[in-house]
């Protein structure tokens, strides 16, 4: 799943492609990819671009006339930018391809999706905070104003182990399930510590992880083509998905435990005191 970064980037990236053009046509290729329809999404069309923003995991396409095209691209979801559009509207079909968005110039993007479970989202609203998930995000940790004592007022009453807590949209936008696992690890912390149990000393040392592993991320990921953020992404990651690997920081073996519906890694020697977690498989406590 994209997360802030990679989002991040493709705001950026966006923004140099689209600004002060216009959008001339919106190609819905799957229905499930539509979650409103007044405006319809032809609304959009004929819209000269003004911005492209990001909330949290969502992408913003602000128009001209007052309308917003924001995307949530889930877990399986990506964005194609492609200089050339195919001539012809797309035809629907059993492929990845869910929208399709052109531009005056000839060029445009496409929206994608892998697999079967249909999450890729598009909403065309007149104010952003008109998509549900837009409207309960958490602060962006890449404000100014997030410092140690706002994330201190975050978790001084949150009982939810720091993994699921850093995850939670609502409490901290924009980070997902890979930069939870690299902002513990370079934070030394486990995913199975309680979140209101910190230190200040700890909470020092979270804010710390927490900023710096997103500021770096992003500043790997700025400039790169929509293309290259995936392969960037995954390169620049310590220790998520690198189960089995040793850990770059001590050597020891990163370990996994895994869930109904995801996984996380770690180092034990580095966030666990060198004990292995227990592997919960079917286990709910960090959905």
């Amino acid at each position: 799943m994209p997360e802030l970064p990679e989002v991040e980037a493709l705001k950026d990236f966006l923004a140099e492609q689209l600004v002060d053009r216009e959008i001339v046509r919106v190609l819905p290729v799957a229905v499930s990819v539509l979650k409103t329809y007044d405006p319809p999404v032809s609304a959009f069309e004929g819209s000269m671009v003004s911005a492209v923003r990001r909330h949290g995991k969502f992408l913003d396409v602000e128009g001209d006339g007052g309308l917003h095209f924001v995307t949530h691209l889930a877990r399986a979801g990506w964005l194609q930018w492609r200089e050339r559009l195919p001539d012809g509207p797309p035809r629907p079909g059993k492929g990845p391809l869910a929208l399709r968005v052109a531009l005056e110039t000839g060029a445009g993007f496409d929206l994608t999706e892998a697999g079967t479970q249909k999450r890729l989202a598009v909403y065309v609203v007149r104010d952003p905070l008109e998509v549900p998930g837009v409207a309960r995000l958490g602060p962006d940790p890449l404000a100014g104003d997030f410092d140690e004592a706002r994330l201190a007022a975050l978790l001084k009453d949150e009982r939810r182990r720091l993994k699921g807590a850093l995850r939670d949209q609502s409490l901290i936008a924009g980070v997902g399930n890979a930069y939870s696992d690299e902002i513990l690890h370079a934070a030394r912390m486990s995913p199975f510590k309680v979140a209101a149990s910190l230190a200040p000393e700890e909470i020092g040392r979270l804010h710390e992880a927490l900023r710096t592993t997103l500021t770096e991320a992003v500043e790997r990921s700025r400039g790169l083509a929509a293309g290259r953020l995936k392969a960037e992404k995954k390169t620049g990651l310590r220790v998520h998905g690198r189960t089995g690997e040793p850990c770059p920081v001590c050597g020891d073996t990163i370990r996994e435990v895994s869930f109904s519906d995801s996984s996380l890694q770690y180092c034990p020697t580095c966030q666990t005191g060198g004990r292995p977690l227990a592997d919960r498989r079917m286990s709910r406590l960090l959905k």
